[in-house]
C-alpha cells in the first residue's frame, strides 16, 4: 500500500505487475526484454530476467526501470533459450531487493524461477505455517511464498509439486514458473488476473497482455483457462485443469485502466470496451436531457478510448485539451503542498488555445482520492475553461482491491466517504457521473468481471484482509 503522502501526490490506482516468459526460442532474454518492454506500464519500480541455458539458470535484476537495469552488455550476459522476466509494482510486499522478480528458488532437488502478477489473499497465514515448520524466508513478497510452496513437496515430480502447491493458494496469480528444460504458466481459478500464450518460431511466448506478442511476433494466441496449468517442454505444450471450481472473474479494471488499448482480454479489445463505455456515458446523458457542452476532452492516457467514443455517440468534437508529458519520469514524493502540485503540471498541460472559453465534457476511467481530479479540473479552469463537466467510464470505487491493485483501505477512496454529489463539489466539477455496474457490463459486453471495489462482493474468501476490512467498516 502507497503511504498516504505519495496518495496525495498521484491520486490514481497504480498498475498491476507484468510478466513474460518465452520457451525454447534463440535469444530468449533479448526477446524477453522487448516483451517486458510492452509491459512496462504495469510497474516502474523493479524488472529482472532470469535464462535458462538448458544446464543453468541464470538472473539479473534490480530496481527502476526496464532501461535502468538492460542493456546490450546485460543481455549477453543471460545466454539461453529459455527465460522469465518480470516488470514489478510492488502490492504485496516493500521495494526491496530481496523482493525484485523473478524470485530464485536454488536447492539440491533443482533450481526454478518464478515471475508471478497478482496477490494472494492467504498469503500471511500460509508463511506463518511454513515458517512454524522451520522455512526461512529471505522478503517480504507473497511470490516467494509460492516457491515454498512448491519445494516443500517431497513426493511427485515437478508437474504434480505445482499442482498440489497451487491447490492451497487464495486470491490472484498469474505466474511463471521455469526450470532448466521446461517451463508453466499458472491461473488462479477465479481468473482474476490476465495471462495469454502465443506461438513464436519452434517455441512459446507467455504474457500478462496480448500487446506484448505483437513486437515478438506471436501468432496463434489463446487465453490461459481459469484453474489451468499449461505445460512447456520439448514435446510441445500440455493443457492441466488443476481444479474444476472456476469461475470467470476477470479484474474490471484490467479494461478500465490497467492493460494497454491495443491488448485483448477474454476476447475483448481494451479499446473498443474502453470506447463503448464512453458512448454508454453519452446515451445516459441523452437520456437525462444532456449537457450543453462544447468539446470533450480526456485525460491521458486511459481515458482517451472512452473520449472517443462519448464524442462519437454525442456528437461533439473530441479535442486534444491535455497533454501528457511523456519525459517525466516517476514523480517523489514532494514535501510541500505547492510543490506537489508542481509535479502535477510536469505530467499534465492543458492546451490553452483549445480549451480558452470553452465548456468542457472531461473524461476520466476513476477518481480514486479525487485529488488529481480536482487539479485537473483547476488546470482547465486556469486555461480559460468555462465549465468542466466531468464523466467517468467506470463506477465509483468504494471498497479496497485485495487482488494486487494498491487501494487496501478505504480511507484511500474518496466515493467511499462521500456520494456523487460530494464528490463533485470536492473537485470542483460543474457535473459528475459515474457509470453504474450494469451499464458497464452492458457497454464491455461481458459480465465475467470482478467488481468487487466497485460493490464489495469479494469473489474469494479474504482471511485476515477481510478482518480488517470488517474492522475499518466497523470503525468509520
Amino acid at each position: 500500500m502507497l503511504d498516504e503522502k505519495q496518495y496525495f501526490l498521484n491520486g490514481k490506482i497504480n498498475e498491476e505487475c507484468g510478466v513474460f516468459g518465452v520457451f525454447n526460442v534463440k535469444d530468449a532474454a533479448a526477446l524477453t526484454y522487448f516483451g517486458l518492454h510492452a509491459l512496462q506500464h504495469r510497474g516502474q519500480e523493479a524488472s529482472g530476467i532470469a535464462t535458462s541455458n538448458k544446464k543453468e539458470i541464470k538472473c539479473i535484476k534490480g530496481k527502476g526501470l526496464l532501461t535502468d537495469t538492460f542493456n546490450s552488455q546485460t543481455l549477453k550476459q543471460l545466454k539461453g533459450v529459455h527465460a522469465v522476466g518480470h516488470v514489478r509494482y510492488s502490492t504485496a510486499g516493500g521495494n526491496e531487493i530481496e523482493n525484485v522478480q523473478p524470485i530464485m528458488v536454488r536447492s539440491h532437488k533443482g533450481h526454478f524461477a518464478i515471475s508471478h502478477n497478482g496477490n494472494i489473499v492467504n498469503a500471511k497465514e500460509l508463511k506463518e505455517e511454513m515458517e512454524n515448520n522451520g522455512s526461512i524466508f529471505q522478503g517480504t513478497s507473497d511470490t516467494e511464498v509460492i516457491g515454498h510452496l512448491i519445494q516443500r513437496e517431497r513426493e511427485g515430480t515437478f508437474e504434480e509439486k505445482i499442482i498440489k502447491a497451487v491447490q492451497h493458494l487464495e486470491g490472484a496469480f498469474a505466474f511463471c514458473v521455469m526450470r532448466e528444460n521446461c517451463m508453466y504458466a499458472v491461473r488462479d481459478k477465479n481468473g482474476l488476473r490476465p495471462m495469454s500464450v502465443a506461438k513464436v518460431d519452434d517455441g512459446w511466448v507467455v504474457s500478462s497482455e496480448s500487446c506484448a506478442f505483437d513486437i515478438v511476433n506471436g501468432k496463434d494466441e489463446f487465453d490461459i483457462e481459469p484453474g489451468q496449468i499449461i505445460k512447456f517442454d520439448y514435446d510441445g505444450i500440455k493443457k492441466i485443469q488443476y481444479t474444476d471450481k472456476t469461475q470467470k472473474k476477470m479484474c474490471a479494471m484490467e479494461y478500465i485502466y490497467f492493460s494497454r488499448p491495443d491488448s485483448s482480454i477474454e476476447g475483448i479489445n481494451v479499446h473498443t470496451a474502453r470506447r463503448l463505455s464512453g458512448r454508454m456515458l453519452a446515451k445516459i446523458d441523452k437520456e437525462q436531457g444532456g449537457i450543453e457542452a462544447d468539446i470533450v476532452v480526456g485525460v491521458p492516457d486511459s481515458s482517451l478510448s472512452a473520449a472517443i467514443g462519448y464524442a462519437e455517440e454525442s456528437g461533439l468534437p473530441y479535442e486534444l485539451g491535455l497533454i501528457k508529458n511523456r519525459y517525466v519520469g516517476r514523480t517523489f514524493i514532494q514535501p510541500t503542498q505547492k510543490q506537489r502540485e508542481r509535479g502535477v503540471r510536469m505530467k499534465l498541460s492543458a492546451v490553452r488555445d483549445i480549451v480558452k472559453g470553452k465548456r468542457i465534457m472531461l473524461i476520466d476511467d476513476s477518481i480514486v482520492r479525487g485529488t488529481t481530479s480536482r487539479r485537473i479540473i483547476q488546470l482547465l479552469k486556469e486555461a480559460g475553461a468555462s465549465e468542466v463537466h466531468v464523466r467517468i467510464g467506470s463506477p465509483a470505487i468504494t471498497h479496497p482491491c485485495f487482488y494486487g491493485v494498491d487501494t487496501s483501505s478505504r480511507k484511500e477512496l474518496i466515493s467511499a466517504k462521500m456520494d456523487a454529489n460530494e464528490v463533485c463539489e470536492f473537485i470542483q466539477a460543474d457535473s459528475l457521473k459515474f457509470l453504474e455496474i450494469p451499464e458497464m457490463m452492458e457497454a464491455f459486453e461481458t459480465e465475467d468481471l470482478c467488481v468487487a471495489c466497485f460493490n464489495g462482493k469479494y469473489p474469494t474468501d479474504l482471511y485476515d484482509l477481510g478482518e480488517q476490512l470488517e474492522e475499518e467498516l466497523a470503525n468509520e
